[in-house]
């Protein structure tokens, strides 16, 4: 999916990845309002875009668009929303599925977290976007990682508990193995200039924390 079409399929609560009760599915208005925004972001990056072009892009009215947001900061949050409620939701859906830890831990990494942001990461401005979420979108951030901890840590307990191994007698806990997985993806990245590579070792990481799980 490129990121023209990543949430255009949000509109009147048609994306099935994305939370029923997140920005996007309120209204269809709203939802048209963050598809196009996401767009011209990407094209012009956070600075260059305008509450006119974000009008334009969703066909409606500069007044129309105020009465739904009030700056560009707001509707940044509520793409992030969005696009993470996405992410947690194929996150809680890979881990639930059938099979082995590690194949459930590789279709979270491809699904949940590569293929939300690829498009994003590929888009002439998608870098400068990412750069910004923690300074506009902080605790968005910070809610979307400790679903994402806690739904780790269950599958990480779940796993432990299977194999019989005393997590606690090796100083681990399920908590700080998620955690380890999580930032280990994270601090990755700024020497990690090829998705692909990225992919590959996360794919490690994850291979090395299921080992720590067994007997």
């Amino acid at each position: 999916m490129n990121a023209d079409n990543q949430l255009a399929s949000m509109r009147a609560g048609g994306d099935p990845d994305v939370d029923p009760d997140s920005d996007s599915n309120v209204d269809p208005r709203r939802a048209r309002i963050i598809e196009g925004a996401l767009r011209v972001f990407l094209a012009y990056g956070f600075n260059r875009t305008t509450m006119d072009d974000i009008a334009r892009a969703a066909e409606l009215s500069r007044p129309a668009l105020y009465l739904v947001f009030r700056n560009k900061t707001d509707i940044y949050r509520a793409i992030a929303r969005c696009l993470l409620a996405g992410c947690l939701r194929r996150a809680r859906a890979a881990l639930a599925a059938e099979g082995a830890l590690i194949d459930r831990l590789d279709r979270l990494i491809e699904t949940a977290l590569f293929e939300t942001m690829k498009d994003i990461e590929e888009a002439p401005h998608g870098p400068d976007l990412l750069d910004r979420k923690n300074s506009l979108a902080g605790d968005v951030i910070a809610e979307w990682r400790a679903e994402m901890d806690a739904a780790l840590e269950e599958a990480f307990a779940g796993e432990a508990r299977k194999n019989g191994v005393d997590l606690a007698a090796r100083g681990l806990s399920a908590r700080s193995v998620a955690e380890t997985f999580l930032d280990a993806l994270e601090g990755m990245k700024p020497r990690l200039n090829d998705p692909l590579c990225h992919l590959d070792r996360a794919r490690s990481v994850a291979r090395v924390l299921v080992a720590a799980l067994r007997p």
